[in-house]
């Protein structure tokens, strides 16, 4: 199992970015996935799901209505889409998959909201 983020970046408050993990090693369609983000000093956080068809999603409250995570199961890649980002959402973003009963992590990426 192989997950690469990326789309990570330096931006404003109020900007966008959207994230990408594109994933390979095992049937991605069969599977939910998840992004997390790990700020400097705290600890790792869920951020939103999504599940195997892409029909059910779900999100971390501090994120509702501000981030759309969803999924390419033709290419393999899962996205996260942040919209008026705030500066606490500066952090490690990184995307997780649960296959054959183990968590795999991509080796994150970083976003920085700052003026």
């Amino acid at each position: 199992v192989q997950l690469v983020e990326s789309g990570g970046g330096l931006v404003q408050p109020g900007g966008s970015l959207r994230l990408s993990c594109a994933a390979s090693g095992f049937t991605f369609r069969n599977y939910g996935m998840t992004w997390y983000r790990q700020a400097p000093g705290k600890e790792r956080e869920l951020v939103a799901g999504i599940s195997s068809s892409g029909g059910t999603t779900d999100y971390a409250d501090s994120v509702k209505g501000r981030f759309t995570i969803s999924r390419d199961n033709v290419k393999s890649t899962v996205y996260l889409q942040m919209n008026s980002l705030k500066p606490e959402d500066t952090a490690v973003y990184y995307c997780k998959a649960f296959v054959w009963s183990a968590d795999y992590w991509g080796q994150g990426t970083q976003v920085t909201v700052s003026s």
